[in-house]
């Protein structure tokens, strides 16, 4: 089946979205290490270019310094008569006086070179180049690097270190780092080679070498490091009252009345925590406001009622007197009602971490043969536990009083807390399903009470930014969903 590119790019974007942190302070700190790890990378390329560039000036440099001194020295064995060669050979071994370790051999050494790099390669080119140009191109011309432990000197069975160590010192076993020694064997004549060995100059860097230099990787490394736990740290701090922001709105919607936000942090942050103070205090006053208004309305109403039902007493019809007292209990039915509703839903409690499985279970005490609970473990779960135990109380009631028997249902799904209340009564009809949670509507007129009960836990599940959803059960009884969100913030 083919598949669209639209449909392939939105994969990927639904992947890159799933794999990008959600945490502000998660996403900084991995734009931070992208931007260091640029950073390092571009100066660190610039900066071993640079000086590569200086080393391969300075190998070409003592290259040609090297060749031109080969070249003077092989003339000169070349015009020197046969018979004064070996004086002069000796006393260069005895008494030193040149750069190069020299002999004449009858035959080519076999050198065991060193592994190739650029910088050798550079050498050897440059060398060549000019030795060619001093001596002309009738001369064989061999060069190569040699480890010290492994040259071959005077014939292929001898070694440098087989020598007396006075042979050489002078101008090879100086050194103690083990260092190349370049080769050149030039064939003056049949079977005359003139063998010249030397160590080249600083830098002495012709083998294969890392891009970056040791050094100057674990200088990166820590100052990387470093740089990473500064930057983490700071941006921790730096947010740290805007994950108390973001925790404090998400509660605002369940605690109206916590207390008000330590304004701290930058100048963007202060501005926020202020705003978002000055907001929570101008809801405090309007719900204040309200409450005193409505319960000063419900209380004034009471005596009007009352004074109703005294002169409704005085009346001669009964009939009459029994409309009166029907309609005035029908008012008064709806003043207990809604005192009733603002006194369960309004309810001025700290939000606390809920052992939730806990609480049902004190649900459900009163009824141990009527009740039934499936789940072992739900996480703790941040809200008012008072709201949320006359939230279940009243379900669990009605699933009892209608339903005779309640299966109570807890799980985890990704970020949500979900509670199932499923019981065997005949369940609800379709049409009344949603306005049964409209005040006083009641479909079993025969029991008592406001028909407020189900308003009353809808109001407290979206306090707590939840939602509730009835359904009739398909093996029969009436099921309730809620879900309950988490809060997702926490101080850092």
């Amino acid at each position: 089946m083919k598949v669209s590119p639209d449909k392939v790019a939105q994969l990927w974007r639904n992947l890159w979205l799933s794999l990008w942190p959600k945490s502000l302070l998660n996403r900084m700190v991995i734009i931070i290490i992208f931007s260091v790890a640029l950073a390092q990378g571009i100066s660190s390329f610039i900066w071993v270019n640079l000086f590569t560039t200086q080393e391969n000036t300075a190998l070409q440099s003592n290259a040609e310094q090297l060749a031109n001194s080969a070249a003077s020295t092989a003339s000169f064995f070349k015009k020197l008569p046969l018979e004064f060669r070996h004086i002069v050979l000796d006393q260069l071994r005895n008494m030193g006086g040149s750069r190069f370790f020299v002999s004449l051999n009858s035959e080519e050494i076999i050198i065991n070179p060193i592994a190739d790099s650029p910088q050798k390669t550079l050498v050897i080119n440059k060398m060549d180049e000019i030795l060619r140009h001093k001596l002309g191109p009738s001369y064989p011309i061999k060069i190569e690097f040699s480890r010290p432990n492994e040259l071959k000197v005077l014939n292929n069975d001898t070694l440098l270190t087989d020598l007396p160590p006075s042979w050489a010192s002078y101008s090879l076993l100086t050194s103690k780092l083990n260092l190349p020694i370049l080769v050149l064997q030039i064939e003056l004549s049949s079977n005359e080679w003139l063998y010249l060995a030397a160590l080249m100059p600083p830098p002495y860097i012709v083998e294969q070498k890392d891009l970056i230099p040791s050094p100057q990787l674990t200088t990166i490394i820590l100052t990387t490091i470093f740089l990473l736990l500064f930057t983490f740290s700071l941006f921790q701090w730096q947010t740290r009252p805007l994950a108390r922001l973001a925790r404090a709105a998400s509660d605002m919607s369940i605690d109206l009345h916590q207390a008000p936000l330590k304004e701290e942090g930058a100048l963007e942050l202060l501005t926020a925590t202020r705003a978002f103070n000055n907001m929570q205090q101008k809801l405090q006053r309007y719900i204040a406001d309200r409450e005193s208004l409505f319960s000063a309305i419900s209380h004034d109403l009471k005596t009007p009622i009352t004074r109703l039902r005294l002169r409704a007493e005085l009346l001669d019809d009964e009939a009459k007197i029994e409309k009166f007292n029907t309609d005035l209990d029908e008012l008064e039915l709806m003043v207990k009602g809604a005192l009733q509703t603002v006194k369960d839903t309004d309810i001025h409690e700290n939000i606390t971490e809920i052992d939730i499985l806990k609480l049902v279970h004190q649900v459900c005490e009163i009824y141990p043969e009527q009740t039934r609970i499936i789940g072992h473990y739900v996480a703790p779960y941040r809200g008012k536990p008072l709201g949320l135990k006359r939230c279940l109380t009243n379900l669990v009631d009605n699933a009892i009083k209608y339903g005779n028997k309640a299966v109570i249902t807890l799980m985890d799904i990704g970020d949500n807390l979900h509670i199932t209340i499923q019981d065997q009564g005949p369940g609800i009809p379709e049409q009344e399903l949603d306005r049964i949670f409209s005040p006083y509507v009641r479909l079993h007129s025969e029991e008592p009470g406001y028909g407020l009960g189900l308003g009353i836990v809808r109001n407290i599940v979206h306090a707590h930014c939840g939602d509730i959803e009835l359904t009739n059960a398909s093996d029969g009884g009436l099921l309730i969903k809620l879900r309950l969100p988490r809060s997702h913030y926490s101080e850092l």
